[in-house]
Order: structure tokens, then sequence, then C-alpha cells
């Protein structure tokens, strides 16, 4: 099912999603970790940190151990630097394959609303207007001409796993949200910033984006960028 229907904060996340991408990109990947976490688990013998320190180190990046989300996708790592709070205890992060494709994983506090495709009608952008917006399983994936998403409700929060289209097609955004799930304790030590040592750069939050409409940035004299 095609819609013209649109969510009223799909243009934030993928405002969000452009200016996060283009600084993992500028930092490098020299702090790139597998994504197959999994497998990195079962190789090692070393116990997760207890954890009290796991919980202290989310705190560092001004986010909650629960909160923190991870998954996994064929030939993608986990960017350490990208790696950082969103909105007031959210967690953000980026993965990236070594031919450029990004897919950005957002966890964050929002409307039941914000995770489907039942708020109503709504203005999109002429420059990137919404082309579908439709349930997929459990998700829902939502697209503009640029860029495209898949969401999912985790009681108070949305998970939304993200990309560009020219980057990634949609079976690969699809299987990377599938995948999607909260992070255990070694999962936790592998994705945080070890004790004493400072957050990666922080996923960018947009000043300008208004919170109700279509999230255009307010670009009136005075407002801040």
């Amino acid at each position: 099912m095609t819609s013209s229907t649109r969510p009223a904060r799909l243009r934030p996340v993928l405002t969000a999603l452009a200016l996060t991408l283009t600084l993992a990109a500028a930092t490098g990947c020299g702090t790139e970790v597998a994504s197959d976490t999994a497998a990195a688990r079962s190789a090692s013998a070393t116990p997760a940190p207890d954890r009290a320190e796991l919980e202290a180190r989310a705190r560092a990046v001004q986010t909650v151990a629960e909160h923190v989300w991870v998954t996994e996708a064929p030939g993608y790592t986990l960017a350490r630097q990208s790696v950082g709070v969103v909105g007031d205890d959210g967690f953000g992060s980026v993965y990236t394959t070594s031919g450029g494709g990004q897919i950005q994983l957002r966890v964050e506090r929002l409307p039941h609303a914000d995770a489907d495709c039942t708020d109503g009608p709504a203005a999109g952008s002429a420059q990137d207007p919404v082309v579908t917006c439709e349930r997929d399983g459990e998700q829902w994936y939502r697209a503009t001409e640029s860029g495209h998403a898949y969401a999912q409700e985790q009681g108070d929060l949305v998970v939304t796993v993200s990309g560009a289209r020219e980057e990634v097609d949609r079976a690969a955004l699809r299987a990377a949200a599938r995948a999607a799930h909260r992070a255990d304790d070694h999962e936790l030590d592998q994705v945080l910033p070890p004790s004493g040592e400072a957050a990666g750069r922080q996923p960018v939050e947009r000043g300008d984006l208004p919170p109700v409409g279509d999230g255009a940035p307010n670009n009136d004299v005075g407002a801040s960028g």
C-alpha cells in the first residue's frame, strides 16, 4: 500500500540521518567494530564488566543501558565514533560498509503515532515527498524519495533503522531492522566508550526543527541552526 500520509517526525528523522552520516563519514572509520557481536562474544572468553560499570559507561554518554540497542547486517560494522545520546536519554549509532553504505539506528522516547502511519495526513515536502508508508511485518516502513526507515514501538520507545535509498536497499534495511535488539552486557561492553574515555561524537539534534507540522526547518531570521 502506497500513501501520501506522512508521519510528523519522518522529515526530522531523515534530516538528522543525513547530518549524522555526514559526521560519521568525516571522522573516518578507524574506530569501527564488528557488527557480528554474537560471533565476537563467542570468540572471547573474557567476561563482560559488571553491570554497575556498564551502567556508568552508559551515563557517561548521557543515556541508560536499557536504551542501548544494536543490530547486525551483512557487510556493515559499527562506527564507534558515531555512538551517542539522542534526545534526553535515547541512543544513536551508525553502521557502515567499506563501499560507503550507512545505516543509522536510533532509539528515542516518542509518541506511539511516530512509530506508525496512524497520525493522520500531513503535508509533504515538494523537495522530498513521502512516497510510501505501510505496515511490513511487525514494523512500519516509511520512505521519501531519498531516504527510508523501519520503525517499531518498544514500550515508550521507538526504534528506527534508516538509511539513504541510493546507499541501502529495502531488503538490507529490513534485515537490519529485524535484527535490532536491546544490547546484552557483552554488546554493551563492545559499543559503549570505555570508562574514563570521552564519548564519541553525539548524533546531531537539529535545534531549528519544530515539534509539530511536517518538520521542515525554521529558516526565519533569528532561528538557530
